[in-house]
């Protein structure tokens, strides 16, 4: 059976999980990868000679190229074997049969054939047979389950007395019930991200795995046995070394205890504070910290113990150390690279340069609040401090190539050429905003934007603009297209029409009134 490729994030989390000393069969839970393809990677790592914590530094494109990949499948040694499933059905029905016998006489037919675990795989499901669910067994310092809950608080505006419903997230550590919760205004990423980091600064440790449900802010692609992980939070995993296992599509029974704690937290939370008004979301917050005291101190007489006491002495030691820093949202967006050598972050309309070499290429964005990296193919090929006022251009000069074949077309010279069909001003206009910017190539997209106008304004409307706008100190699309809109430029045009007395005989000079 040929191993699974799986995304160099996963690969990642596998390298984490075996530095802390998890074998191969936990760290398939823990991610939900087959152990197949978990067993494949780990003899593929091994086979580097490299340590893992060596691995880590390796850059995505560096890890990469350690597992070529198979693609084609073991069609015709699976066709062998189950050629012998009907055999095998009417042997196990003799007295004394057994799996391992007939998989033993198997192999002496067929040398080359699957192993024990594999043939009851297949054979498993050749009879389509399904496995039980049984109780489920935590350790400590395991899974935290996270989810929301179906009802809502809610938080009244004080100035206008609008009510706003909010979210409410619980965290739960399975092995002593340890709970948390706590409103948040949705359950968007950024907001998801945020209550899971307050989670694990209220627990003082992280767990081995997250438990979410199957929610859009966690999953892209939902599925029973491998839903496909969101970027950010595969992220946040790598910042926390723990591993993201969503519940299974329908199956109820993964997600029993953090369904039960919202129950749970419905009774002795949400109905304690039925009759309370919150007038902020830190005010809502701050009162359920206060019954969340009283919650994790209740006795529980199953286990003659509370939360809080179960959680101090089965589970807090066995969580994992915080980092140093609260994990910051990364996003992760696709661009194309611009005929001029830039990428545009439609989130602040900002632009950032781009070796020129990867004009026209797709790349890969991956920012947070105060830094862009572009990669393309795994490699990052630009880093860049973000801005955040609209229309910036952000430039390294090693990117830039006015001399590249793109722009062999553009030139100051070529755009005077076509702004003199507009008019003398328009002209005198583009080439001082072109000589005004450090890089031409930066210049040259407003200049088209001045240019384009003309679609939408009479030419002389934009030769008054520019006329109008040549006494600014800098030059801009945006100042162009601002005067056509307000019609400023038919202002100018009135105030030049107006009409003045003109001299006549009949009219008496002031010296007619000495």
């Amino acid at each position: 059976m040929a191993a699974k490729k799986i995304d160099i994030m996963d690969v990642r989390q596998l390298i984490q999980l075996k530095i802390r000393g998890e074998s191969n069969r936990s760290c398939s839970s823990l991610l939900a990868i087959h152990r197949n393809t978990v067993n494949y990677y780990v003899r593929q790592l091994r086979a580097t000679g490299t340590a893992y914590p060596d691995l880590l530094k390796l850059s995505d494109l560096e890890l990469k190229e350690l597992f070529p990949y198979k693609s084609a499948s073991d069609s015709d040694r699976y066709e062998e074997l189950a050629a012998c499933f009907s055999y095998f059905k009417q042997q196990l029905l003799l007295p004394g049969g057994t799996r391992e016998v007939l998989w033993k006489e198997y192999l002496q037919t067929h040398p080359e054939g699957y192993g024990y675990t594999q043939f009851n795989e297949h054979y498993n499901n050749w009879l389509n047979q399904t496995k039980a669910s049984g109780k489920l067994t935590h350790k400590a310092g395991d899974k935290l389950l996270v989810d929301y809950c179906g009802k809502k608080l809610q938080v009244v505006n004080k100035e206008t007395g609008e009510v706003q419903e909010v979210e409410v997230f619980v965290g739960i550590l399975p092995c002593s019930s340890y709970t948390f919760i706590e409103a948040s205004r949705s359950q968007q990423r950024e907001d998801f991200i945020g209550s899971i980091n307050n989670c694990f600064q209220f627990l003082g440790g992280s767990t081995k795995a997250i438990v979410p449900d199957n929610l859009k802010s966690a999953v892209s692609k939902a599925s029973k046995y491998e839903p496909i992980l969101n970027k950010t939070l595969k992220d946040l995993a790598l910042h926390y070394g723990c591993a993201i296992s969503p519940t299974r599509a329908y199956s109820p029974q993964d997600k029993a205890m953090v369904e039960g704690a919202v129950r749970l937290v419905y009774q002795r939370i949400f109905f304690q504070i039925r009759n309370m008004t919150f007038f902020s979301l830190d005010e809502l917050n701050g009162q359920l910290r206060k019954e969340l005291v009283t919650y994790n101190d209740y006795l529980m007489t199953t286990y003659q113990a509370s939360r809080r006491k179960l959680f101090v002495e089965l589970e807090e030691q066995y969580l994992q150390p915080l980092p140093e820093t609260l994990y910051q949202i990364k996003h992760y967006k696709h661009a194309k690279v611009q005929k001029m050598g830039y990428i545009y972050l439609s989130d602040t309309k900002n632009y950032y340069s781009v070796p020129y070499r990867y004009i026209g290429r797709q790349v890969e964005l991956q920012y947070d609040q105060d830094i862009i990296e572009i990669y393309c193919q795994s490699e990052r090929i630009a880093s860049h401090k973000r801005v955040y006022r609209p229309g910036q251009y952000v430039t390294i000069k090693e990117h830039m190539s006015s001399t590249h074949q793109f722009y062999n077309d553009w030139s100051p010279e070529y755009f005077n050429k076509l702004a003199l069909s507009i008019g003398s001003k328009t002209s005198e206009y583009i080439s001082l905003l072109i000589a005004q910017q450090a890089y031409p190539e930066t210049g040259y997209k407003q200049a088209l934007g001045i240019l384009s106008l003309k679609k939408g304004f009479d030419k002389h409307r934009i030769e008054n603009a520019c006329a109008m706008a040549l006494t600014y100190d800098k030059c801009s699309y945006r100042t162009i297209k601002r005067i056509l809109e307000n019609n400023m430029d038919k202002a100018i045009e009135i105030k030049t029409l107006q009409l003045f007395i003109p001299i006549h005989m009949n009219i008496r000079g002031a010296e007619a009134y000495n």
